[in-house]
């Protein structure tokens, strides 16, 4: 069992400290990098996983909603805790909901449970990424307008796939084949760039970083098991809820906080030190699922 969790975490956490030690001597600018991968690479991953004839959408209906309720849910139960720790509820509620699909939750779901999971874990990543875009967005600022996020690759991508997968359609293999390629290459960049970002942890506010870093992944899973065994999850995707739930913050809360002004610095140490925290969080899930 150590070794299968090992093989599963081990590339993970390379990969991500290959990111910190480069950016720790050369301190790249990571942000075109991040928007390249955001614009091109992950919508390709997305439309090449969606367009599948394989894919079918309504399998995955009910793990759909599972993830709305887990986001929904962790941020109920992180509000009062919030509350208690006399924390202002926009910086702490927000990255307790929205978590780390894009950097951490790919890798480790299709490392965990192999290809089959990777259609699920895309579900993950459009759901979350719509919710705050639109929702997660309005805690901060009352003005944003919901179709806004029509304006997000991520979104056009799943749309196009959809399209593509509800109406049987294929492209040639002249097409699939570099579109598959290059979603390919997404995963591994994530999970660099993450371990750069991990350079700019601010230990100032260390105390609200750590209590965050035990309230996330415990609030996600105590949600995920509840609402999995209420839906009827089948095995993979009831697995694949409770590994959603157990993840860290998502580096967007950060940039939000940074661009709306909410006290970027707490929200960044929430950010950091939870994925940091991910070293042990992460493989005790895999532990107790395996």
């Amino acid at each position: 069992m150590t070794l299968r969790i090992l093989s599963i975490v081990l590339p993970i956490f390379l990969i991500a400290l290959l990111g910190y030690v480069y950016g720790r001597y050369r301190r790249p600018d990571m942000s075109v990098v991040n928007q390249i991968n955001m614009d091109v690479f992950v919508p390709a991953l997305i439309f090449y996983a969606l367009s599948r004839r394989d894919f079918a959408f309504g399998e995955y209906s009910m793990i759909a909603l599972g993830v709305l309720i887990v986001m929904l849910g962790s941020g109920l139960l992180a509000y009062p805790v919030g509350r208690a720790l006399r924390l202002e509820w926009r910086t702490f509620v927000p990255p307790m909901m929205f978590t780390n699909v894009g950097n951490l939750g790919l890798p480790l779901m299709v490392l965990a449970y192999g290809d089959a999971a990777l259609s699920i874990a895309v579900i993950f990543l459009v759901m979350e990424n719509t919710l705050h875009f639109t929702l997660g967005r309005y805690f901060l600022d009352h003005s944003v307008r919901p179709w806004h996020v029509l304006k997000s690759p991520v979104v056009l991508a799943t749309i196009a796939g959809l399209a593509f997968s509800l109406g049987d359609l294929s492209l040639p293999q002249a097409l699939s084949l570099p579109i598959e390629m290059v979603g390919n290459i997404s995963i591994p960049l994530l999970l660099f760039s993450l371990g750069v970002r991990l350079v700019d942890i601010d230990w100032g506010e260390w105390r609200i970083g750590l209590v965050s870093a035990v309230v996330c992944p415990a609030t996600g899973v105590v949600i995920a098991l509840v609402t999995g065994r209420l839906l009827g999850l089948p095995d993979l995707q009831y697995g694949q809820l409770i590994l959603f739930g157990a993840l860290p913050p998502a580096v967007l809360n950060y940039l939000f906080a940074e661009q709306f002004r909410q006290e970027p610095e707490k929200v960044a140490s929430i950010v950091m030190i939870g994925n940091l925290a991910a070293v042990v969080t992460i493989p005790a899930a895999l532990y107790w699922l395996l």
